[in-house]
Parts: C-alpha cells; sequence; structure tokens
C-alpha cells in the first residue's frame, strides 16, 4: 500500500446533492419511470446514457461484466444485440437470469434490472442490422467475439477484406450474429441522497397480488 495521500481513495467521497426519489415521484409500472430517467440522461448530454453493464454467470457460477448499449425497449422487455458465439451469449444459453446496471454517475442515479433474457426472432434482428451503418455490418462479420486472436492487424486485414467483397452490394446477416430481450423481473431506481442516506425503491413482478402485476418497497440504503 502506498503512503501518499495523494493515492489513498478511503476518504475519497463526495455528498449527493441532486435531488431525492419519493414515493409521489413514482410510476404505478417501472418502464414509465425508466424512460423519464433515461430521457433526462440523455437531454443532460451524458456520455452513452444508453450503455448498461450486463452481468451473466458461467456454469461454475463465476459473475462476468461487460458494457452493451441498449437499442430498445418497451413493456416486452429491454433488448440488446451481440455475436451469438460471445461468451454472454454461450453464458445466457445455458443460464437466462441476467442482470442490468444503467450507471447514470453524473445524476447521482443508478437502474437495476433483474430478469430473463430470450433470444430475439431473425425477423426483429434482421430488421435492426440493416438499419445499422455499413461499417458496423461488415464489423459484425469479421468479430468472432471472445475468441482469442494474434493481433489487431488480423481483424484490419479481415475488415478490409470483407469491405471489398461487399463494395458493390448488401451486407447479408451473419447466423451468429443476434440478439436478446430481457424480460423484467424486477427494476431497482437509486437515487443519491445527502449524507448517505440515498433513496432506493424497487419494483417486483407480482401479478398476483397488485392491480397493476407490481409490487413497490423503499429500500434502506
Amino acid at each position: 500500500m502506498s503512503d501518499n495521500k495523494e493515492f489513498d481513495i478511503a476518504d475519497s467521497r463526495r455528498e449527493y446533492t441532486r435531488g431525492g426519489l419519493r414515493r409521489a415521484d413514482l410510476t404505478p409500472e417501472p418502464l414509465p419511470l425508466f424512460e423519464h430517467w433515461l430521457k433526462q440522461a440523455c437531454d443532460a448530454r451524458l456520455a452513452d446514457p444508453t450503455a448498461m453493464v450486463v452481468a451473466t454467470v458461467d456454469e461454475r457460477g463465476q459473475p462476468f461484466q461487460r458494457i452493451v448499449l441498449l437499442k430498445h425497449y418497451d413493456e416486452k422487455g429491454l433488448v440488446f444485440y451481440t455475436n451469438l458465439g460471445s461468451r454472454k451469449a454461450q453464458q445466457l444459453a445455458n443460464n437466462a437470469r441476467i442482470s442490468l446496471l444503467f450507471p447514470w454517475h453524473m445524476l447521482d442515479r443508478q437502474v437495476i434490472v433483474l430478469g430473463q433474457a430470450e433470444r430475439l426472432s431473425t425477423l426483429e434482428v434482421m430488421k435492426y442490422f440493416t438499419s445499422r451503418p455499413k461499417d458496423s455490418q461488415i464489423g459484425a462479420w469479421v468479430s468472432q467475439q471472445s475468441s482469442r486472436i494474434s493481433a489487431r492487424g488480423v481483424l484490419e486485414s479481415k475488415f478490409l477484406e470483407l469491405k471489398q467483397k461487399f463494395s458493390n452490394g448488401e451486407v447479408p446477416l451473419p447466423s451468429f450474429w443476434g440478439g436478446f430481450r430481457v424480460k423484467v423481473d424486477s427494476m431497482e431506481f437509486w437515487q443519491g441522497g445527502e449524507h448517505r442516506l440515498h433513496d432506493r425503491f424497487i419494483y417486483q413482478r407480482d401479478e398476483a397480488e397488485t392491480e397493476t402485476g407490481w409490487k413497490i418497497d423503499r429500500l434502506a440504503p
């Protein structure tokens, strides 16, 4: 451990003073509140406001996390796309339980989602794939995500090769590229508060007991 106070992070802290979250601010279902917060993150010009940490576990129970961009959301769930040979896709094939985290630090906010991931249909994937810039489409062909490669030059050479191949036509959808929809089981909203008295509310799916299908509880910080 360093004795240099400049590198001592134990006392690194700040007060969260951007406001609170009260029960009166909540919506009966979580999606409208999520949409409101996401819009505010976009309006605040945060870097990558749709970026979310995606957590999965392997067959040994080892957690893995990575940042992925949210591409769509509605009442059916939250959607992201990936190489189906990637580590996260393989792990979801064995265990569909998933966690998402939206870290909107600049607004003193975070949203945590727990749910089940299901594969998107080929039609849904095709619709999104064809909307991507052509270079991004080619990039999907180039990268066998999570596989080992000897050097970056391997990727760059393959990209140039495929760019020439598809220069005069459409880029077809790779059979190994797809997406997932996360069906939400719970969604927690965290708003930083002064003196570490943060506001936390969790929505949990409970269709048997409430009119909206969601139970809402305040959690201690």
